[in-house]
């Protein structure tokens, strides 16, 4: 890399966008799969990271409406409260006592000072009272209700449910909304922005690296979409230095996510060895200070590269799951303070999305995006076969199946039944099998809201089918299927 002084503001800006989404695992299962998913991201991210946004760190935060239904559901914190008190604390302990039996000292050390992150993430969460109000403080994009993949659902009219339902839901929650909409999956396709302009919507991210070429210029400069959305481009140069098999969290010092132990800790790094907290946090700070390096020359190489000034001087869009930070990277919510520390030692504008001053100034479509392109997205071959491809075919044919029957329901299709069909169409189940991260679990979920919502539909589930649902997708109505 291109050596940069420190201390001159550079043209151009760097906008993190983080993208906080869970499943609707509350209620539904335990280990290893199901809510305890939600328990780990509250100790490793969503707390962590929240003592950060208090901070003033400039980060754009998306709250899917399916994450805050959890955050919303009754009983939430003592449970909560039990998986740490009752299983960690044990699973800690044990596994600690086995280490010691087997001769390996800094490896049971280890275990006794990572515990410490469970006591202090419940002792946090008691001060707080509030998990949800005190992320909505900083929320400032939401996403469908769901997050169905938008471009794979039926019809015009499940669009609008699921994007309705989203916008409906963050306005009761947080108020103040600037039209900052998450598209699950980064999956876009050019059909589906009016009924996001309907709603509302200003301002989508896209990944466009296959159009452009990765490292290109045009990724920097959001775009004018058709019907007035700003579709803004992520930036997948810069989103590789983190999130690919050679990104930061590779590194030798870091824990180690894949090796577990009896009770499923990390007590190693991804070297082999007994995992030394402060030795990984001098590497997070080595590799922020790198990052930032990194996306200043991006910027300006990219304005040397573009025809005309970039508006700005360019947007550099890092767009990362929340999840990634502090529970997959165990590391990358300091990794990310030391960002943001390091923005301003280098003289790089960090910016929240919503207030860059490039979404004012779009450029028009370039004439290979004009007219009907194929859809797109962030997953694997940056098109929608993770979640359609012949391993996950039926699950959807049979969400759109399912959605077909809602509509054609008429007076049957009461608000269980709908929100049953948004249940099913979350993107989570086919990336999971996808995946096969958690295949049995991923189809038990799937064919469990298909059968409530055939009995939804037959009248035979009754008040069943809402107690099962338990909190899923509460601002769902069935107006939304065929709009005011």
């Amino acid at each position: 890399m291109p050596a940069v002084s420190v201390g001159a503001r550079e043209q151009g800006a760097l906008a993190i966008v983080l993208h906080t989404h869970m499943p609707y695992v509350e209620g539904f299962g335990t280990w290893p799969f199901g809510e305890e998913w939600l328990w780990e991201a509250f100790v490793g991210s969503y707390l962590p990271l929240l003592e950060l946004l208090d901070a003033g760190a400039p980060v754009t935060l998306s709250l899917t409406p399916v994450l805050c239904d959890q955050l919303e559901a009754p009983g939430l914190a003592g449970r909560f409260r039990r998986f740490v008190e009752e299983v960690r604390r044990s699973t800690h302990e044990r596994d600690a006592v086995g280490l010691r039996e087997g001769g390996h000292e800094q490896l049971a050390a280890e275990l006794e000072r990572a515990w410490r992150d469970y006591s202090g993430a419940l002792q946090r969460l008691r001060e707080r009272g509030d998990l949800l109000g005190a992320l909505g403080a900083h929320a400032q994009w939401t996403s469908s209700a769901t997050h169905a993949i938008l471009p794979l659902l039926a019809t015009d009219a499940g669009v609008r449910a699921q994007v309705g339902s989203g916008v409906a839901s963050h306005r009761r929650r947080f108020g103040d909304w600037h039209g900052g909409f998450w598209l699950p999956e980064c999956a876009h396709a050019p059909w589906l922005e009016p009924t996001l302009g309907e709603a509302g919507v200003r301002a989508v991210c896209v990944e466009l690296t296959d159009a452009f070429g990765e490292g290109s210029w045009e990724h920097l400069q959001p775009l004018a979409g058709e019907t007035g959305v700003v579709l803004v481009p992520i930036d997948r140069a810069t989103i590789s230095l983190v999130w690919s098999e050679q990104g930061y969290p590779a590194g030798h010092a870091y824990r180690d996510y894949h090796r577990l132990t009896t009770f499923h800790h990390n007590p190693w790094n991804n070297a082999g060895g007994a995992y030394d907290h402060d030795a990984a946090l001098e590497l997070a700070r080595a590799d922020a200070v790198d990052f930032v390096g990194r996306v200043r020359v991006r910027l300006r190489e990219a304005a040397e590269a573009a025809p005309g000034p970039l508006p700005g001087g360019g947007l550099v869009v890092c767009a990362l799951d929340t999840e990634l930070l502090g529970h997959w990277w165990y590391e990358g919510v300091a990794w990310l303070a030391a960002v943001v520390e390091q923005a301003d030692a280098q003289g790089l504008a960090l910016i929240r999305l919503d207030d860059a001053p490039a979404l004012d100034a779009p450029r028009a479509l370039p004439a290979a995006l004009a007219g009907e392109w194929r859809p797109t997205s962030w997953g694997r071959g940056a098109d929608l076969s993770t979640w359609s491809a012949p391993g996950v075919a039926e699950l959807a044919f049979g969400a759109r199946e399912a959605e077909l029957e809602l509509l054609a329901a008429g007076p049957r299709a009461t608000a269980p039944a709908l929100r049953e069909l948004l249940a099913l169409q979350s993107s989570d189940w086919a990336f999971l099998i996808t995946r096969e991260l958690a295949v049995s679990y991923a189809r038990e979920r799937f064919d469990g809201h298909r059968l409530q919502l055939r009995r939804a539909l037959s009248g035979t589930a009754g008040a069943a089918v809402d107690a099962a649902l338990r909190n899923i997708a509460p601002d769902a109505r069935t107006c939304d299927l065929v709009g005011p």
